[in-house]
């Protein structure tokens, strides 16, 4: 099986059943949308039918309009035309996250080349959303209250075991967000699953709140990926 095979498999198979703290769901974009699964695996089949040993970066978990749409990770369905040549027909997202993860991509020299190293998921690869008054929902972090943490641990560890078995390099992990990384580094001084962690401040907080330092913050992506 390519890394592409195994991705897909996993993505196809991928369900949660666990228990959740009110107020609180998970989104499984694999399921609401058959189109989901056709441009998914046209995207890992392009740039990951392979078996490159490539280094991990991890988010938080999906938003609704990145992931928990395209099914691929900080791509929105623009960035997935624009830049992946590959069209969603069924819905339309713009996410910012994604925004600023192209552009560290083009800086890099492109999808290609990038995705040919780079392999990106989350601890919890679903999105989860939140009801905040009425039937009112938002995006949620998978660590946003203690409970919802405790409740998904077990599936996030398994998760992140699942992502290493297609091949990936644990000598170096490249983790995205300040707070997501507390957590990572308390499931790893456990599990032993990365050598070393490097963290990231994670897209949106870019793109939300430096925006005019955004070169910069392209520039340490850039230097954190490429070692220097």
């Amino acid at each position: 099986m390519s890394f592409a095979d195994k991705i897909i498999t996993f993505n196809t198979q991928l369900k949660y059943e666990g228990n959740l703290p009110e107020g609180f769901q998970v989104l499984n974009p694999y399921v609401n949308n058959p189109e989901t699964l056709k441009v998914m695996r046209q995207f890992y089949y392009k740039y990951y039918n392979d078996n490159n040993r490539r280094k991990f970066i991890i988010g938080i978990n999906p938003s609704r309009n990145g992931a928990g749409v395209t099914g691929i990770p900080f791509t929105d369905t623009k960035r997935l035309k624009s830049v992946c040549g590959i069209e969603m027909t069924s819905a339309h997202t713009h996410e910012i996250s994604s925004v600023f993860l192209y552009d560290v991509i083009e800086a890099f020299d492109g999808a290609e080349k990038f995705y040919n190293q780079f392999y990106i998921n989350s601890p919890f690869p679903l999105a989860i959303i939140q009801n905040i008054k009425g039937n009112n929902w938002v995006n949620a972090n998978y660590y946003d209250e203690a409970s919802l943490f405790n409740s998904v641990k077990d599936f996030m560890i398994a998760s992140l075991k699942n992502h290493i078995s297609f091949g990936l390099n644990t000598n170096e992990v490249f983790v995205l967000g300040v707070k997501n990384a507390r957590f990572i580094k308390q499931i790893n001084n456990k599990e032993k699953l990365f050598n070393k962690i490097t963290v990231l401040e994670h897209p949106r907080y870019i793109q939300q709140y430096k925006l005019k330092e955004k070169q910069l913050f392209i520039d340490k992506y850039l230097m954190a990926f490429k070692g220097f």
